[in-house]
């Protein structure tokens, strides 16, 4: 782009929509709080809805990782799958309280105007995030968070090679070349600015730099300040967490988060807004792979001491809880509940947030309450065989499922447990 952007102006702009939004949803009740399906319609803007669900799901992995304790064993099985479940449980009773939801508002709208302004930019915190290192499969995994100019980084990501780490510089220089030959992929500006004006007045001259302006270095997404989650066991006051304070049950449509992988960018929250596929982009125009940059590494053995969580992502299957590793359609592994195979008894409760999140975006279009009635169908049916009748045949037609085998067999696993 000739044009430079203002990254403050951007984070101004932010600040000021985020509090007037917030003025007038909690200004009749300031003790008010916003559960999973309230978040995802806080705005008639997707993006900005989805960014913030990603920052929630980064503080909810942080969190995850914080469950240690030098009294108990918490590399047992049972104790692994029990806090499995917990994650998962806790991971439905979102509950954000103005003074919470605001910063992650104010940021997620700013990174939204930074996705026309600054796709590289984009690339890099969204999709690739602190790692030295990324996948091809972490970047399909992240791309659930986008929806403006989703296509352009979707044919970038489709130009690498699957199950190959490749570092960082390397892939941000090979995208920077990507975007620049499909420019034209790009969402105008223009049109951008335009959703956000009726909200609050916004220009594009509002978000250039004025003369002698420096360049704002980049700011990194601010954590949002975590409280201590209870163990799975009672430990010692002095170094048992503080339990985590009650939240009132969502309602029963709240839908599923994404999955945070090893080496990848921390995802955020609960989503499930979804829209329709973006239209493709013509076809990628992907740079020559000079032999000299592509570096892939190997994959090493993880050390004696890899944190609780890690370990419990590496034995999660792709969008089955937050935990999971991001392997799209490479999963290979079985997460710990499956492999005990537990018999469920309701798919509604057996569902994580994240397999929720997975299922609405992918294959009910970002429909709630579509996923939410099939399931709740699904729970009526006598056996497993009308059941996969009715997935396979009844809703693959009904929403034209074409390369969604992923996410199907992931259902059916489910029916499977179910009535088994």
């Amino acid at each position: 782009m000739k044009d430079k952007y203002s990254s403050a102006n951007r984070e101004q702009y932010g600040q000021r929509l985020a509090t007037q939004l917030c003025d007038q949803h909690f200004g009749p009740a300031p003790t008010a709080s916003l559960d999973g399906p309230a978040v995802l319609r806080f705005t008639p803007i997707r993006q900005v809805n989805l960014f913030v669900v990603q920052q929630l799901l980064a503080q909810w992995t942080s969190e995850m990782a914080r469950l240690r304790s030098p009294y108990f064993d918490f590399e047992a099985p049972d104790v692994r799958q029990a806090l499995t479940q917990f994650m998962n449980v806790l991971s439905r009773r979102i509950k954000l309280s103005r003074a919470a939801f605001e910063p992650l508002l104010a940021r997620a709208i700013s990174d939204t105007l930074g996705v026309a302004t600054d796709p590289v930019l984009t690339f890099e915190h969204k999709l690739i995030g602190t790692q030295p290192t990324t996948t091809a499969e972490q970047l399909r995994d992240a791309l659930r968070y986008l929806d403006l100019d989703k296509a352009l980084f979707q044919g970038f990501v489709d130009t690498l090679t699957s199950g190959t780490a490749l570092e960082r510089d390397f892939v941000l220089n090979r995208f920077r070349l990507y975007q620049e030959a499909n420019y034209k992929s790009h969402t105008p500006l223009e049109k951008v600015v335009a959703d956000f004006n009726p909200l609050l007045p916004l220009t594009v001259a509002d978000l250039q730099e004025s003369a002698g302006e420096a360049p704002k270095p980049p700011v990194e997404t601010p954590a949002v300040k975590a409280t201590p989650t209870p163990t799975a066991a009672e430990a010692p006051a002095a170094s048992a967490p503080p339990p985590a304070p009650e939240a009132p049950a969502q309602p029963e449509h709240l839908p599923e988060a994404a999955p945070v992988a090893e080496k990848s960018a921390p995802a955020p929250l609960p989503s499930f807004v979804a829209t329709s596929a973006p239209a493709p982009v013509a076809p990628p125009v992907a740079p020559a792979e000079p032999e000299t940059v592509r570096r892939p590494l190997t994959e090493t053995a993880a050390p004696a001491g890899v944190p609780l969580y890690e370990k419990l992502k590496a034995e999660q299957p792709a969008a089955a809880s937050l935990s999971e590793t991001l392997r799209g359609g490479q999963t290979t592994s079985a997460t710990l509940a499956e492999k005990s195979a537990p018999k469920v008894e309701s798919l509604r409760e057996a569902i994580s947030i994240n397999q929720r999140f997975s299922f609405i975006n992918e294959l009910f279009n970002g429909e709630n309450m579509e996923y939410h009635t099939a399931i709740q169908h699904l729970d009526t049916l006598p056996n497993a065989e009308v059941a996969k009748r009715y997935v396979t045949e009844d809703l693959a037609q009904k929403y034209g499922w074409v390369r969604k085998e992923e996410h199907i067999n992931k259902l059916l696993k489910l029916l499977d447990r179910k009535f088994a």
